[in-house]
């Protein structure tokens, strides 16, 4: 028989519920599920967003709605008629997934983030012996930065698992929506999860101080107030950890001191200068081989040079401070990205492409 005379391949159905996908999802090892009215099923593997299966039927509004109600709560209902959205974490018994449910011109979208439940070690994450260093202060602050979905969560999470093993301390985590459970061990440990215990990360910072904290861990700061907040905890005694969404250590102290109305940017730069230990800026980079991706990290540490950077507000000048202090345990992007390179782990064209300086890494490339 002909191609053309070939009767339609059948399209699989729609599935019975959101559970039945995100076990796909853990079994293949994808980071992340999109169940949107008018698309396929799609999942995230390794970094590159596809059709679970080609053949796949296209969700209707019917499905879509079937598949939402299907595991939503009575408030995570109420809230999605209410407002249009709803973000929280779902746990069902085989695992647990970080949950956006919105409201769009077609119907209805499901995005879900697949949340690894034991924690990793720094170790197992391959994290420098620099990352456990800054971890044993006892005060200041430390930023994990990179784009969406490079797993900050993740190096957050075992950077306070560490301290959790270390110390007899208070921990509090303020996080949206709760991630990893963090299991007592030498630490306290407190997780408090914003709109389901707390209004904002603002608002549960300010209660935080109030509740005799060590360390103190915030799972973004994206506000001028968030960010106030934390570098006054960190001046004030305590070891606060949160993420930034910014590509490196000196974008993120832009970012940092750039929220700041302009009068006050001189006195925060000194204060940055003084409580901030340092910086881990990470993404992931598709392995040469095709199975999975491999974290290139940027390490900024604080030494005096760099705080003269900070205060004298030239973080254009770090990348070659970082260069000079690699006794200490910085590294930059791109040394990070040339050494995955030389260990046959990434490709040139990944390397090239994720380059901060694409003039230098491609006179790499030449010589």
């Amino acid at each position: 028989m002909s191609e053309s005379n070939q009767p339609p391949q059948d399209l699989l159905p729609v599935l019975g519920s959101v559970d039945d996908y995100l076990r796909f999802c853990m079994e293949y090892d994808a980071s992340d599920l999109h169940l949107a009215t008018g698309a396929q099923p799609v999942w995230r593997r390794y970094g590159n967003l596809q059709p679970i299966w080609d053949n796949a039927a296209l969700l209707t509004p019917e499905d879509a709605r079937r598949l939402a109600y299907g595991f939503l709560g009575e408030a995570q209902t109420k809230q999605l008629e209410a407002r249009g959205d709803v973000d929280f974490a779902y746990s069902p018994a085989f695992g647990r997934f970080r949950s956006s449910v919105v409201q769009q011109r077609l119907g209805i979208d499901m995005v879900f983030r697949v949340i690894k439940t034991k924690i990793e070690s720094v170790e197992e994450l391959g994290l420098p012996d620099t990352a456990k260093t800054l971890t044993r202060f006892h005060n200041g602050l430390i930023l994990v930065t990179g784009p969406v979905g490079c797993g900050k969560s993740t190096t957050l999470a075992a950077l306070v698992d560490s301290i959790n093993a270390e110390r007899q301390d208070h921990i509090i985590t303020l996080e949206d929506p709760i991630e990893y459970v963090i299991e007592p061990k030498g630490c306290h440990v407190n997780q408090r999860e914003v709109h389901t215990h707390t209004a904002s990360f603002a608002a549960a910072l300010r209660g935080a101080l109030r509740e005799d904290p060590d360390v103190i861990m915030v799972g973004e700061m994206r506000d001028l107030e968030t960010i106030s907040l934390a570098i006054t905890a960190a001046e004030t005694g305590h070891l606060v950890l949160g993420t930034l969404h910014t590509g490196s250590a000196a974008r993120t102290l832009d970012r940092v001191l750039d929220v700041f109305p302009i009068d006050q940017r001189d006195q925060i730069r000194i204060m940055v200068s003084e409580s901030l230990r340092g910086i881990l800026s990470q993404q992931l980079v598709p392995r040469l081989d095709g199975n999975g991706r491999v974290m290139a990290l940027e390490v900024l540490v604080n030494t005096p040079a760099v705080g003269n950077c900070i205060r004298e507000g030239k973080t254009y000048m770090l990348a070659g401070v970082m260069q000079t202090g690699k006794g200490v345990g910085m590294i930059t992007m791109d040394d990070s990205l040339r050494n995955l390179y030389a260990l046959g782990q990434i490709s040139r064209e990944e390397c090239e492409s994720r380059a901060e300086d694409k003039v230098i890494m491609k006179k790499f490339f030449e010589s």
